[in-house]
């Protein structure tokens, strides 16, 4: 693919990172001094499907655009398949790409709008024919092959927008918030699918999104941004589970956040001191050293109630209750903190609270990450 087109520029060193692709040393300003990503460094593997996560501002979406060829990197090196591609326009660079807004061609059918790519590469007539059937039969549009754009819903035209970016059989497709137009239940289905199709095809994606829920299933892994760098790049389960920071803890599902402060640390554990005089033990992942502020991040489910608690054990009040089927969400107080949630299953065995209510709460030390004091949102 690209390496043919790229032949005029450097070869990646032996000695550097052979990833599919790879930022290296990348950083972007628009001004001239502030710096919107700030020394990048990250490889994607070939047939890896990477989620780049994160706040409105964070740098993904020009992370995205640097790849894509929109935006140029101030310094650094940007590489598909070893060569780099800094030079590149982005005609040439063989990506197939996908935004949010479809980016059709009203005046065209849909068959039409496949066929343009193609037609652009001066690619024949007949084989134009049959890579637009290939593609829409990839998508389940084969029927709509005459239509305008303007004849379809919202997600048959993000499946076409799919089919273009996948018909001239690209190595890597970028996908700009693509679903972010759908209604939540055909948002989850294309999810599905579009991850069904990468399985299938076996092409890299790179994936830029804010939800964290669609990063955490859709990707093998997710680079999660802030403030034009990635504080956590881990597969879902491990960022989800193990977050290295408070603001990937706090970023990525329901987290509760309490501040105390470290008394001891003994080899992979710390002791620390909440403001009611409570010692919870803790993973000491990422905090500071004795006598230092510490965030401890708990999820919701991981915390007991009544005589299930473990050690970790704190007072708590029930603020409020909400049920929700498979489980009912308590919102309690926890030494002044009137956001603390619990999660208590709907199941035999487990006791429901009523509001109003105080109980002892708890946690093993190995559910609660003692993490920095980064202020997060």
């Amino acid at each position: 693919m690209i390496s043919n087109l790229a032949k005029r520029g450097k070869v990646l060193d032996s000695n550097k990172d052979t990833g599919f692709v790879v930022f290296d040393q990348v950083q972007k300003s628009y001004d001239g001094v502030t710096l919107v990503v700030k020394n990048l460094n990250l490889s994607i593997a070939k047939g890896e499907f990477v989620t780049m996560l994160g706040p409105s501002g964070s740098g993904k979406t020009t992370c995205l655009m640097m790849l894509a060829g929109f935006e140029t990197a101030t310094h650094g090196d940007i590489l598909l398949d070893g060569q780099p591609i800094n030079d590149i326009p982005p005609h040439k660079r063989g990506i197939g790409m996908v935004f949010q807004n479809y980016a059709l061609f009203p005046h065209m059918t849909v068959a039409e709008n496949l066929a343009f790519p193609l037609q652009v590469r001066n690619i024949s007539k007949s084989e134009q024919q049959e890579k637009v059937r290939r593609a829409l039969d990839m998508v389940q549009m084969s029927k709509f092959a005459n239509r305008r754009p303007v004849q379809l819903s919202g997600g048959q035209q993000q499946r076409i927008a799919l089919a273009r970016a996948l018909v001239f059989e690209p190595e890597l497709v970028l996908m700009d918030e693509p679903l972010g137009a759908l209604d939540k239940q055909l948002r989850e289905h294309m999810q599905l699918e579009i991850k069904r199709l990468h399985e299938r095809l076996g092409i890299s994606v790179v994936y830029v999104t804010h939800d964290q829920s669609e990063a955490l299933t859709m990707s093998d892994r997710v680079a999660v941004f802030n403030d034009g760098v990635i504080k956590q790049l881990a597969p879902p389960e491990e960022l989800y589970d193990k977050p290295d920071n408070a603001f990937v803890a706090q970023f990525i599902g329901e987290n509760n956040r309490l501040i105390g402060t470290v008394e001891s640390v003994d080899g992979d554990y710390a002791g620390v001191r909440l403001a009611s005089g409570d010692l919870c033990q803790a993973l000491a992942v990422n905090c500071g050293a004795v006598g230092e502020k510490t965030t401890l991040s708990i999820r919701p489910e991981r915390v007991l109630i009544g005589e299930a608690a473990t050690s970790n054990t704190v007072e708590a009040k029930v603020l409020e209750q909400i049920y929700l089927g498979d489980h009912v969400r308590c919102r309690m107080s926890v030494h002044g903190d009137e956001e603390f949630i619990v999660k208590v299953p709907n199941a035999p065995g487990f006791s429901h609270l009523e509001v109003g209510q105080t109980a002892q709460i708890g946690w093993s030390a190995d559910d609660c990450r003692a993490l920095d004091m980064d202020i997060v949102r």
